[in-house]
């Protein structure tokens, strides 16, 4: 069985003594799973995936998801190509869980390192459940039973903002409306309360006046970035990021630009709305 080196004390994990292009026994995605649940993001080194490998290992997490925005590898619609370069900048600066726009959010995702700057580009994790845990207890009282919007419109705003931006996505825009989830909600493994906001997709609190909503959601995703509940990967090519996307909010760090970054993308389906 494989061995596991843990990034910090509060999150994040290295997956050492695993071959993820041979296909795995059902111990080895039991023990993948719980560490998922456990470290909220695990990491693997040298893991030279085909796309049909790819595909092949997140099939064992769960149902796959595509993306109603971004290309995609040809003849894998589930593999998300997220590339980057001197014309086409990262519009993703914000810290973020991926598409809380949709009711049922994906359960995980896994990214792979295909084409690496020589600098920048670290992909940066925050966790939610610490981040809960540290809250004053009456801000605790204040947001029980509250729930936020999550808005595609509001998340990919820039996109729409371009010249031919709402044709291009215009399907996307009919397909996935705004929706509501719990600003704190529970993880259905480790049943640890968890923040459950993010600056990208989530566009107000509702029952609050607009003007204590922005300050509140304001407040939550400041507190979530702090440093002290964030570990960092620095990619390498073929190295792969496996993150609970229940548990974490991620952000690129796009300091590389304008070099060269490709990275490819598998979201795995979730069986529960976030609760």
């Amino acid at each position: 069985m494989f061995e596991i080196q843990q990034e910090n004390a509060l999150l994040g994990a290295t997956i050492l003594g695993i071959d993820l292009t041979k296909d795995l026994k059902n111990e080895e995605v039991t023990s993948i799973n719980q560490a998922l649940a456990v470290h909220q993001v695990i990491f693997f080194r040298n893991q030279k995936l085909s796309s049909n490998d790819h595909k092949r290992l997140a099939l064992k997490f769960g149902n796959l998801q595509t993306h109603p925005a971004y290309p995609t590898v040809k003849n894998f619609p589930e593999i998300t190509i997220l590339e980057n370069d001197r014309d086409n900048p990262s519009k993703i600066e914000e810290w973020h869980t991926d598409m809380t726009f949709k009711s049922y959010p994906p359960l995980g995702s896994i990214l792979i390192g295909k084409i690496i700057p020589e600098s920048g580009g670290d992909t940066l994790f925050s966790s939610l459940a610490s981040a809960y845990d540290d809250l004053d207890d009456d801000i605790k009282k204040s947001l029980k039973g509250l729930t936020a919007e999550h808005s595609f419109e509001h998340g990919f705003k820039e996109s729409l903002a371009e010249p031919g931006g709402r044709e291009r996505l215009a399907d996307a825009l009919i397909d996935n409306p705004p929706v509501n989830h719990p600003i704190v909600r529970t993880h259905p493994v480790t049943k640890r309360k968890l923040l459950y906001v993010n600056r990208l997709f989530t566009h107000k609190i509702n029952g609050l006046e607009n003007k204590e909503s922005k300050k509140m959601l304001a407040y939550l995703c400041d507190h979530i970035q702090k440093d002290k509940y964030v570990c960092r990967f620095v990619w390498e090519k073929d190295s792969i990021a496996f993150w609970d996307n229940r548990s974490v909010l991620h952000k690129p760090d796009n300091t590389y630009w304008p070099q060269l970054r490709r990275m490819e993308r598998i979201t795995i389906d979730d069986i529960n709305r976030p609760y």
